[in-house]
């Protein structure tokens, strides 16, 4: 531990002052425990999609996920966040707190994204042994661990990672300035949630595909009966251009079907509703696809998709990861709160494009109609994917490596 004067005029205050917090209500799992702390949403759901991995490789390593109590983290399961770990409101940064949280959890590690970092809790967990390693870190939230007062004190706490990830150039930048050792500081990229195929019947596919082999295809998945007449009206300004193209319509909610068909029918469009067994002909021109779990069959049939619940507000959108995993253009509304940084990473590397009303949306289908340009921002699309899995993969890995390591050193 180095010393540190910035450091223990810290400490001193957060055991004073401190709270202790209260014991945590789930028992620790047997086992390996990894600690991760997520500093936003986005970081929350990558982190659960890593202990979903962990638990494939190993399946005696448990996840305990802290989140901040006072931020965008407090919606977690409203959120979607899905995966094994055990959530836990972050600690108050005392020293009996951290001692409480230490004591109960007893992690063998401790993976701390973003930045915004804790001393007392990151300390604490320090000279209990516990390994730190700082991942997806970014310059913003690096930025709020200084301390004008105490300058040495993110020097202090840098000092007892062992690896930090940053997310860019800009960050490990942050982190070289704040102190961290730079032989500790690796560029690796964004760390996402893995973008996972989603299942779909081979012979469902096998028919569509043939009967509608040589006709345009677009996607409006997840939507909203207020964004049905956008959605027509866009499939009628793109079939003038190309008058066999053929509309899919994924309702957010199967049981909003009945008044999303009767829409469909007064504007007089010749349909099929797929729950009722019919099979698109030459003269088809939406499809109702008005079932559940069959998106892996949509995505794979459209190469572009406009992801509904996003036009209009309180909806909040929907995951782009989905489409982009199963090669389609993504289109999107700038409703989409919950899943904006993602739909950022994809809009800035060309592979999502947003619109905002009907003529917005039309002209964006039909800029996408031709083969070859859907197929390049669906390959911009699957290259971001492909990243968040790559940088996913270097985190378990080293979780993996320390974990042995720390056997190893135990025998």
């Amino acid at each position: 531990m180095r010393r540190s004067l910035g450091l223990a005029a810290y400490l001193a205050l957060a055991r004073r002052g401190g709270q202790a917090g209260a014991v945590p209500d789930s028992p620790r799992p047997g086992g390996r425990v990894v600690w991760a702390h997520a500093v936003d949403v986005g970081r929350a759901r990558a982190l659960a999609g890593l202990a979903r991995q962990l638990a494939q490789h190993r399946p005696d390593i448990s996840m305990v996920m802290t989140v901040p109590v006072d931020g965008a983290g407090t919606d977690l399961e409203g959120r979607g966040l899905r995966g094994p770990a055990i959530r836990q409101p972050l600690p108050p940064d005392t020293i009996p707190a951290a001692e409480v949280f230490l004591n109960h959890w007893r992690p063998d590690l401790c993976l701390w994204s973003g930045g915004d970092l804790r001393p007392a809790l990151l300390i604490c967990a320090a000279r209990e042994g516990v390994p730190l390693c700082l991942v997806d870190a970014e310059e913003a939230l690096l930025e709020r661990s200084r301390w004008p007062w105490l300058r040495d004190l993110p020097r202090a706490v840098l000092a007892e990672f062992t690896e930090i990830h940053a997310r860019d150039e800009a960050a490990a930048r942050q982190a070289r300035r704040m102190g961290a050792d730079p032989a500790r500081v690796h560029v690796t990229g964004v760390l996402q949630e893995e973008a996972l195929a989603l299942p779909y019947r081979e012979d469902d596919h096998e028919t569509l595909a043939r009967l509608m082999r040589t006709r345009p295809v677009w996607l409006a998945a997840m939507v909203q009966p207020d964004e049905i007449e956008t959605v027509l009206g866009a499939h009628r300004e793109a079939s003038r251009a190309a008058h066999r193209c053929v509309l899919i319509v994924v309702p957010d909610d199967p049981e909003q079907s009945a008044g999303i068909a009767e829409r469909i029918a007064a504007q007089g469009w010749r349909y099929i509703t797929w729950s009722e067994g019919a099979l698109p002909d030459e003269t088809t021109q939406v499809i109702l696809a008005d079932t559940s779990g069959e998106m892996g069959l949509w995505y794979r049939l459209a190469p572009i998709c406009f992801m509904g619940s996003s036009l209009v507000s309180g909806h909040h959108g929907r995951d782009p990861d989905e489409p982009a995993a199963h090669g389609s253009a993504i289109l999107y509304g700038p409703n989409v709160a919950r899943y904006l940084h993602r739909y950022s990473r994809y809009a800035e590397a060309g592979a999502a494009r947003i619109v905002r009303d009907t003529d917005t949306l039309a002209v964006a289908v039909q800029a996408q109609l031709p083969p070859d340009r859907a197929a390049t921002m669906a390959h911009a699309a699957w290259e971001v994917a492909s990243r968040g899995a790559e940088v996913t993969d270097r985190v378990v890995e080293m979780v993996l490596d320390t974990l042995d390591r720390r056997a190893a050193a135990e025998t």
